[in-house]
């Protein structure tokens, strides 16, 4: 009946797929980002399963955690109960998957150990900077997807055969291939590169007085660094958010499109607050996210309109965060925006 999976190509959505293609016996996986099915830029049928992304015009099965993709579906007059699958706000979409159909067959015992990774993964779910750096199976396969490739077909190819290992084996066998291995010491040698980057490109804004939120603007680069954003916060241990500003790429060329990303803190994880990244890039209508990290797209005509909307959205990113009522989160402050706390080689 079903011909094909179409799912998020990061962990979540790989273990997802993986849920998917065990439970139905399907072979045929591709991957996708949320602009690729709110372009309708592929064909999406009846006859496939949508996983960890925005719900298409139809298909076959649906599943999802994305709080503004189901407020996105009443903006449509869809009834989200009138779909076949299963969405829902949960820390993973895998969660979703899993118990949708754990309801309907027998599925490996393995495989929930994969989720309980992924809800941690997609959530940022860690209790402390120690805790997020500890090496897990789920965090070496992670890190290993930070490995680009040369091309696309050969990253999806990784993805895909990343994801038929785990309807066969455990998070840990997979983890411990020769190839994840491989991919996962390759990262961290390049793990000091990441931190170079994120030292020279990093800032506060002017009227963050209390240097709450790492600014890391990639968009001087003319090739879209490798780099992950939420190593700023060993960089910078006080801040309570970072975001990260880069321009689209498409076929290697540089887009005057940009792209805003953004996660909390694991240190707020331990105080009461109110702050919601997902609801941030929900109410200026760019994204999508959850409480913990959101992201999203603002398209631009000209690099100069693109400048100027740069500095529109950031400035109103940070007007909607201090906007949100704290409930005890205290305001943290560093002696200054230069004040690194890196000083060498950081290892896992």
């Amino acid at each position: 009946m079903y011909e094909k999976i179409i799912t998020h190509s990061d962990f979540d959505g790989i273990v997802s797929g993986a849920i998917c293609s065990v439970a139905l016996g399907i072979r045929k996986i591709y991957f996708a980002g949320p602009s690729t099915i709110t372009k309708s830029l592929i064909p999406i049928s009846e006859n496939d399963i949508v996983c960890d992304l925005p719900y298409p015009l139809s298909c076959g099965l649906w599943f999802d955690h994305h709080e503004g993709n189901l407020q996105e579906l009443r903006y449509r007059k869809i009834d989200p109960a009138t779909i076949r699958g299963r969405a829902g706000v949960s820390k993973s979409c895998a969660r979703i998957v899993f118990e949708y159909f754990s309801e309907r067959t027998r599925l490996p015992e393995f495989i929930e150990d994969a989720v309980k990774e992924a809800d941690i993964i997609d959530s940022f779910e860690y209790r402390s900077i120690e805790d997020w750096r500890k090496e897990s199976p789920g965090k070496i396969i992670d890190n290993s997807l930070n490995i680009k490739e040369s091309s696309r077909h050969t990253m999806d190819s990784y993805m895909r055969a990343i994801l038929f290992l785990l309807t066969e084996r455990s998070i840990e066998e997979v983890a411990n291939t020769p190839k994840v291995r491989e991919r996962f010491e390759k990262y961290k040698r390049e793990e000091e590169g990441m931190l170079r980057l994120i030292k020279e490109s990093s800032t506060f804004m002017p009227n963050d007085q209390n240097c709450e939120i790492v600014l890391l603007d990639l968009t001087k680069y003319s090739r879209m660094p490798s780099v992950i954003k939420n190593l700023a916060y060993l960089i910078y241990p006080d801040a309570l958010a970072v975001l990260q500003i880069s321009n689209l790429f498409e076929r290697n060329t540089k887009k005057n499109d940009l792209s805003f990303s953004m996660s909390l803190s694991i240190a707020l994880k331990s105080t009461a607050h109110s702050k919601d990244v997902g609801e941030i890039m929900r109410t200026l209508n760019i994204g999508d996210g959850h409480k913990g990290a959101g992201a999203g797209t603002v398209y631009s005509k000209s690099k100069q309109e693109m400048l100027e909307k740069k500095a529109l959205i950031t400035e109103k990113i940070f007007r909607l965060w201090k906007n949100q009522l704290d409930q005890g989160v205290p305001l943290i402050q560093t002696n200054t925006p230069q004040g690194y706390s890196y000083t060498g080689k950081i290892n896992s």
